[in-house]
């Protein structure tokens, strides 16, 4: 295994060699942080959730299962080879049957130097023991109308509650634990009547606060391109980004945000790995449509290497497209803007101390 002292060197290396490849038209970039989704169940019903909520096509991911913790770990072991930085999701990675013993195997074990989960924060309360292996935790937060909110997730309002308590809980645990708790909220026509009371509570507590809006079929709703008021409270978050509150999104992203303008994606940076360890490429929304531009090349549990499986995806599918006119979501847009835009990156470095805690070429919360 590679060394914790290599870890930034390897992730350095990659993001100045991408600079190189970009400068030759090369839209294969090296990977920045990974994804594995350890499963595609959950426990909520969101019902904005293309993938594993309402509108989840017929359990499709949830029926891949999951892996036995060995194999999970040789899907680590390949990661690990493209990237010292790791984020654990799902669907709800707490229903991931060995939960705490894989994140502290990817720290300790495979030696990742930066590790998020991200979870809806229902079922955390039982896990308290891995957060001292976190370097980042993100849990969803929408709403701080629990009845409101409790629709929103398919549940009653109890659960809202219980997740808004174990937020405040678990916030008072960051500086022991050394992690860092981001609240991530999904701007809804329904939620952003309330988003300004979240991104106020979660401040307060000394929370990070990172969004995205809200995509129906991979483009964003018509009614927040159109909404004054969406506009107003990307507008509040800018300005309090600037005022040096901990705003969890470049300032290259909150404008992407707001304006919704085409960008230069690149999809490679953040390569997502399913349940089964299925590797999806170029990303989800591509693999999804069906079409020759993307699938899933290779099971990550099968090849001997991360060059390996780039180079089977690579030749099943070809480069990647370049160019995103749909999606909005800071999960593939904020690695991209980074990558692509040098001096913004060092910019949010000088300036904005959140920006230099979180990484943020690494921040990819979806």
């Amino acid at each position: 295994m590679i060394s914790n002292l290599q870890s930034p060197i390897i992730v350095v290396s990659n993001y100045l060699r991408n600079l190189i490849n970009l400068t030759r038209s090369q839209p294969v970039l090296l990977p920045l942080v990974a994804v594995y989704h350890l499963t595609g169940r959950c426990n909520l019903n969101c019902v904005y959730c293309e993938d594993y909520g309402a509108r989840r096509p017929n359990d499709e991911l949830a029926r891949l299962g999951v892996l036995p913790l060995a194999q999970a770990n040789r899907v680590l072991t390949i990661l690990r080879q493209a990237t010292p930085h790791l984020i654990l999701t799902g669907g709800e990675p707490l229903l991931y049957p060995e939960i705490d013993t894989l994140v502290s195997q990817a720290k300790a074990g495979h030696h990742f130097r930066h590790v998020t989960l991200l979870t809806n924060g229902l079922l955390l309360s039982k896990h308290l023991d891995l957060l001292p292996y976190l370097d980042r935790l993100v849990i969803s937060l929408d709403s701080l109308d629990v009845t409101r909110w409790g629709q929103t997730i398919g549940l009653d309002s109890r659960a809202a509650e219980i997740i808004i308590q174990t937020i405040v809980e678990v916030a008072g645990y960051q500086a022991d634990c050394k992690f860092e708790l981001v609240a991530n909220c999904v701007i809804t026509p329904e939620t952003l009547p309330n988003a300004e009371t979240v991104l106020d509570f979660c401040l307060k507590r000394h929370i990070a606060f990172a969004f995205s809006p809200q995509s129906f079929n991979n483009w964003p709703r018509y009614e927040l391109r159109v909404a004054e008021a969406y506009r107003a409270f990307v507008d509040k978050v800018i300005a309090y980004k600037k005022q040096g509150l901990k705003i969890l999104g470049s300032l290259a992203y909150l404008k992407l945000a707001r304006d919704f303008q085409p960008y230069a994606c690149y999809p490679t940076l953040v390569p997502r790995v399913l349940p089964n360890g299925g590797l999806i490429y170029p990303c989800r929304p591509i693999e999804r449509s069906q079409t020759a531009q993307g699938g899933r090349p290779c099971n990550l549990t099968r090849v001997a290497s991360w060059a390996e499986a780039m180079r089977l995806a690579v030749e099943k599918f070809g480069p990647p497209p370049q160019t995103c006119f749909s999606c909005f979501q800071q999960c593939y847009a904020e690695p991209s803007l980074m990558q692509a835009q040098p001096a913004s990156f060092l910019g949010e470095l000088v300036m904005f101390s959140a920006s230099r805690r979180a990484k943020l070429h690494i921040f990819a919360p979806g």
